[in-house]
């Protein structure tokens, strides 16, 4: 992982060196966190050869997330996809739905649909994020995570920027059906809206589905959403489950 600071604003988990790069997935953190906190995700999409870079929180510094993610997309290898989560995915989504070209797809994480409120304590917060107590603790250990950034109002402009109609790239939705902070019912709406949306929720999953206990679950169908787009912007289907046998 290459950072340019000790809280990093920007971090790069490379695929290795034996492997082919596949395509490139570029992070965009969610509200109060940083690039850093997207590590384990980060090292476990590039073990399998996709180069993954993460960017600063939008909701801080706007023009200097815009920025980076614009300065990163004609120089590294396609399909080029935006991983986004809480506000970092709407940020995304706006961008996408305002022209903003280079991008293959989208991967929306947690997103929130409306401009309320999350937990305004710190307790109340690492809950309504996460169920892994290894990602709590590491947030609670961090000083770079700005406690308290659920509770800002997510910003009512990008809600208007995030035109779902306005959205013509493929779009993987990540949710937690237990998310308190953007309960699913109103985020199931917005995904109707796409022309080509995926919407996979998780079963007692929080706000951060990337990092929340199925982690493991999350970016395994993040990995099959991307190798999927890479036969085509159609994103076929590569793998069909059967169920035999008695069914409980």
């Amino acid at each position: 992982m290459s950072l340019t600071s000790a809280v990093p604003v920007v971090a790069c988990w490379r695929e290795p060196a034996a492997v082919a790069v596949r395509g490139t997935v570029v992070v965009v953190p969610g509200r109060g966190e940083h690039a850093g906190v997207y590590e384990r995700f980060g090292r476990r999409i590039s073990a399998d050869g996709y180069r993954v870079w993460a960017v600063a929180d939008p909701a801080v510094d706007t023009d200097r997330a815009e920025g980076q993610i614009r300065s990163l997309l004609p120089a590294e290898p396609g399909p080029v996809v935006l991983v986004g989560s809480d506000t970092g995915a709407l940020f995304a989504a706006g961008l996408v739905a305002g022209g903003l070209g280079g991008v293959d797809a989208l991967v929306l994480a947690g997103l929130p649909v409306d401009t309320g409120r999350g937990p305004a304590g710190w307790d109340d917060e690492l809950v309504a994020r996460t169920a892994c107590p290894t990602h709590r603790a590491r947030l609670d250990d961090d000083s770079g995570v700005r406690r308290g950034a659920l509770a800002d109002r997510v910003p009512t402009g990008w809600l208007a920027s995030a035109d779902p109609a306005r959205i013509a790239v493929p779009v993987l939705g990540l949710h937690g059906a237990a998310d308190t902070v953007s309960p699913l019912t109103g985020a199931r709406a917005w995904y109707t809206g796409l022309a080509r949306g995926e919407l996979v929720t998780v079963v007692d999953g929080h706000h951060d589905a990337l990092n929340d206990a199925t982690h493991r679950t999350a970016a395994a169908s993040v990995v099959q959403f991307l190798e999927r787009l890479r036969l085509g912007a159609d994103v076929p289907v590569i793998a069909h489950v059967e169920t035999l046998g008695p069914h409980r």
